[in-house]
C-alpha cells in the first residue's frame, strides 16, 4: 500500500483536521509505534501504529463520512469538550452517530448559526484553507446607530492586530431606534474578526448569527437542531472549495 502522510491518516480517520493533526505533531502529542512522530512522516495505515495522546488511530475505512449543519445556540462552546465543565456543541449532536464528526472551524461561544460538522479531514482542511476564500454571511445587530462613515470603514477594511481586513459586504437590512441589523459578508476566518471589527470602529454587537458559508443557507433550521447536507448542497460547497487558488 501507498504510504500516506501521518497528518492526512489522522485527519482521514475523523479524529481531527489536517491543521490539527499538525498542531498536536508538532506538540508531541503524537507517537507511531511507540515513538515520537515527525510532521510529513509518510506511514502505512493499515500496519503502522499511530498514537494521540495514547488513544489509536483507527484509518479511515470505506465508511460512508457525515457532512453535517447545525444551527448552534448561545452559550455553548464550539469544542470537542472543555476542562472548565462549559457546555460544547458537541453535546447537541445525535448521540449514535456512525462516525466521529468534529466542527469545521467555530462560532464564538456567545455566537449563534450556522456550524458544520464533518468526519472528512479533507473537505475540512479545503473548506478552512484561507486561499480558498469562502466566504462567511453574518446576520449582526448592532447597538446604537450607523453612520455611512462606520458602514465604509467596515466595507473597506479595519486594522486588527497590525493587519487591515479584507474587504467585506456590508448591507443595512433594517434600522430601529438604538438598534441596526447588518448583514456583513467576509472570508477570512480572524478569532472574533465581526465583533473585533465593529468594536473598532464604535458598535457595540447585542447578537451575531451566521447564516451561511458560501452557497449553504441556515435557512429554518431550528436553534439546536442538527441535520445532514443534501446532495446539492454537498455538490454546491464541494464545487466552491475545488475551485482553482488564486
Amino acid at each position: 500500500m501507498e504510504k500516506i502522510r501521518i497528518q492526512k491518516i489522522i485527519a482521514d480517520s475523523g479524529f481531527c483536521s489536517r491543521r490539527k493533526a499538525e498542531a498536536l505533531i508538532q506538540e508531541n502529542r503524537v507517537k507511531v509505534n511507540g515513538h515520537p512522530a515527525l510532521l510529513g512522516q509518510k506511514l502505512d495505515p493499515l500496519r503502522d501504529i499511530i498514537l494521540v495522546d495514547d488513544q489509536r488511530i483507527q484509518p479511515q475505512t470505506k465508511k460512508q463520512h457525515l457532512y453535517l449543519m447545525m444551527n448552534k445556540p448561545r452559550g455553548y462552546l464550539t469544542a470537542m469538550s472543555d476542562d472548565r465543565g462549559r457546555r460544547c456543541v458537541t453535546e447537541l449532536l445525535p448521540p449514535e452517530l456512525p462516525v466521529r464528526v468534529y466542527p469545521v472551524g467555530r462560532l464564538d461561544l456567545n455566537s449563534e448559526g450556522l456550524l458544520l460538522f464533518t468526519s472528512d479531514g479533507g473537505f475540512a482542511n479545503d473548506l478552512m484553507h484561507p486561499s480558498r476564500q469562502v466566504t462567511k454571511t453574518y446576520r449582526v445587530t448592532v447597538r446604537p446607530d450607523i453612520s455611512d462613515e462606520q458602514a465604509a470603514r467596515l466595507s473597506a477594511g479595519v486594522y486588527l492586530d497590525g493587519r487591515i481586513t479584507a474587504p467585506a459586504n456590508v448591507l443595512v437590512k433594517t434600522k430601529e431606534p438604538g438598534r441596526v441589523v447588518l448583514e456583513i459578508t467576509i472570508h477570512e476566518g480572524r478569532n472574533r474578526q465581526i465583533r473585533r471589527m465593529c468594536e473598532e470602529v464604535g458598535l457595540e454587537v447585542a447578537r451575531l448569527k451566521r447564516i451561511a458559508v458560501g452557497p449553504l443557507r441556515l435557512g429554518m433550521l431550528k436553534p439546536g437542531a442538527v441535520r445532514e447536507l443534501d446532495k446539492d448542497e454537498l455538490r454546491a460547497i464541494r464545487a466552491v472549495i475545488s475551485r482553482p487558488k488564486g
